[in-house]
This record gives C-alpha cells, structure tokens and sequence, in this order.
C-alpha cells in the first residue's frame, strides 16, 4: 500500500497540457478537494473500509494555472542526460562521468550548455586545461541546450507508465 501511494501522477493543466508528476497521495487530495478530476484510472483500486477510490495515473486540474515556458535548468545531472550518459570523447557509456568545459574556465569558458559535455575521467585527465585544438579531442556532438518538451521533462517515468504517452506527444 505505502508504494501504490507514492507511486507517479501525470498533472495536466485544464487544456490538458502536462505541468508535473506527483505522488498518489497527492492526488488524491487533490481529486478529493475537487481540485483536480480524473482523467485516466492505470492502477486499479485503493479500498478503505467503507469506500473504494480509483487510483489516480492521470489527473487533470480543474482550474487553469498560468506559468511561465518551461526551460530545463542546467546541472551536472541534466547534462549527463542530455549526452544519454556517454563519454562525448571516446564513446564509452558509463555513469562514472565527469563534466568538461570544451574552453575552459581558465580561458574565459562559460558554465553554459554550450561549453559543457560529459566526459569519462580518462578524456578529462587527457584533455586537461586545454582546448580541444591543442588537446587534439573533439566532442562527439555539437552541445546545445536541450529542448524543455514534454517528452525530454517526462521521459524517465515513461518506461513504467507508457499510458502517459498520449498526453505528453506533442507537448
């Protein structure tokens, strides 16, 4: 029972638009604060000793909340996500990565999207304060910011809840 409640919920917004994932728990204190409606039932039942509620894997709010345009914040975890946890140097896939700055900082590189690849310890040692002319090392991909879609903010809950996936295409 205690995993069923802090399992994952899909928010949509009132025009259906995917806003954020939260526990069980809380949304099913907000579909019985009648702030939020369901939308689609992926996990069966909950049952107390009187009543039965649908477990919640959808909710859609019930009021429109106005936000801003979601971008993804940059952190060393987002970049290893954004280079699918791969060596930009040498290719190899691992989670024991490092982050690299193509300029380094001691050369005037920015903490940017643009400037920053995960490298393995290797590529990192190798390369050192250098350039990637001077070190001979170039990165496997251009780096760029990644695009703040539905798919990319949602896509880890996505191999256990593949009944999300017609809300969050096309977002």
């Amino acid at each position: 029972m205690k995993t069923l409640l802090s399992a994952p919920v899909l928010i949509l917004n009132a025009n259906y638009e995917p806003l954020n994932v939260c526990s069980m728990k809380r949304a099913l204190t907000l579909m019985y604060s009648e702030k939020a409606s369901l939308v689609l039932n992926g996990r069966g039942y909950i049952r107390t000793i009187s009543k039965k509620y649908q477990a919640p894997s959808v909710i859609r709010l019930e009021n429109m909340i106005k936000r801003p345009r979601p971008i993804v914040k940059l952190s060393k975890a987002e970049v290893f996500r954004r280079d699918n946890y791969t060596c930009q140097y040498c290719g190899t896939k691992t989670t024991n990565l490092t982050i690299d700055h193509i300029i380094p900082k001691h050369l005037g590189g920015a903490h940017t999207w643009d400037n920053l690849v995960a490298a393995c310890p290797r590529c990192n040692h190798k390369k050192g304060g250098k350039t990637c002319a001077q070190a001979n090392m170039r990165p496997m991909k251009k780096p760029k910011t990644p695009d703040a879609s539905a798919v990319y903010r949602f896509g880890r809950y996505l191999t256990v809840n593949q009944e999300w996936l017609p809300f969050i295409k096309g977002w």
